[in-house]
């Protein structure tokens, strides 16, 4: 599988943030692809990034929005693969400013889309989150937005022959701006850990397991699937007690002195997460690793044959609902964090 990439050109969009940063290092490192285009329009961080692989001939960075449709069209000329992972993620900033998660989230899709089809890419992977399934907040649905773009486009620009997925994440545990840092800094000042509720369950996976589903969904998709992993369950609080445990005394703090507070739900927030809607799970395929969920209107992808190695069942009923799957246990979370060197 590693020879997928060797004589191919690859685009990822988003290329700076934390699952970006992971992908780039694969796809140059593990993947040997022939040549990739990294774009962001975080100038500091992808300045940072040019000078950490300026010894890489073959890999090049550009300051570019997804908001410019123009400027995608001529970046993906010569691409073969385009990984989109750049997005607006924090469900309480998208919130605040809907209107910029749209042009971010959802016309920015459709920008990639229009880009790749002109510049005639074969294939395009969009990157997508639980928070679509279910939506109660603007950033979920703005990917949900997107998936439906995404999985849309193979019929909308059939012609072209580019081949359109999407790849559904849990919570990417680590990444920026997520809660393993923020109470890693709370432990570290001795601080309570600020809990929004202690019934919250997620979904989680490591950035490492997140790039894998996106290279995996790579080599799969055959147009319009949303591919999903199977991820182990927490419950934030088991979260904040074991960082307490672990951390604590590392940073010169008893663990008892450490408080947990409660500070209520943000706005838009879900006290669970799903991997797939009810109606979604009558049309799963189940893989060893991964749910495949075809399109809702199979008669228009009926000349795709959805058959993948390894098929476990061609049937799903549970929707999959953190609220109701088996959480990890306190030594079982801990030792997912040490093995993913989140501690």
């Amino acid at each position: 599988m590693i020879d997928f990439f060797k004589d191919k050109t690859v685009l990822v969009t988003g290329g700076c943030g934390t699952v970006g940063q992971e992908l780039v290092n694969q796809l140059i490192h593990k993947y040997s692809v022939n040549e990739l285009v990294v774009l962001d329009n975080n100038e500091s961080e992808l300045f940072y990034q040019t000078e950490k692989y300026r010894d890489h001939s073959h890999v090049h960075f550009f300051l570019c929005d997804i908001r410019d449709e123009s400027a995608l069209t001529r970046k993906m000329e010569g691409v073969d693969i385009v990984f989109h992972t750049a997005a607006f993620k924090h469900v309480i900033l998208c919130e605040q400013v809907p209107h910029e998660a749209v042009q971010t989230n959802i016309m920015g899709v459709d920008n990639v889309v229009r880009a790749a089809v002109n510049a005639g890419v074969s294939k395009v992977i969009f990157t997508s989150s639980d928070k679509a399934v279910n939506p109660t907040n603007v950033m979920g649905t703005s990917k949900l937005m997107g998936e439906r773009l995404t999985t849309a486009a193979n019929v909308e620009f059939r012609k072209s022959g580019c081949i359109f997925a999407s790849t559904r994440f849990g919570n990417v545990l680590g990444s920026r701006g997520s809660v393993i840092p923020i109470f890693r800094e709370q432990v570290r000042n001795g601080r309570p850990l600020t809990l929004t509720h202690e019934g919250m369950t997620r979904f989680i996976m490591s950035v490492e397991e997140s790039v894998q589903l996106i290279i995996d969904s790579a080599m799969l998709a055959k147009g319009g699937e949303v591919f999903v992993t199977k991820m182990p369950v927490i419950r934030i609080k088991d979260l904040a007690e074991v960082m307490i445990d672990k951390l604590a005394a590392d940073y010169g703090h008893d663990p008892k002195s450490i408080e947990i507070q409660e500070i209520g739900v943000k706005p838009g927030e879900k006290l669970y997460e799903e991997l797939m809607t009810g109606e979604e799970t009558g049309r799963a395929i189940e893989l060893e690793r991964y749910f495949v969920i075809k399109p809702a209107i199979m008669k228009r992808f009926a000349d795709i044959d959805y058959s993948y190695e390894g098929i476990v069942s061609d049937k799903v009923e549970n929707p999959y609902n953190s609220a109701n799957e088996a959480a990890l246990d306190h030594d079982e979370l801990a030792q997912f964090l040490t093995d993913n060197k989140l501690l």
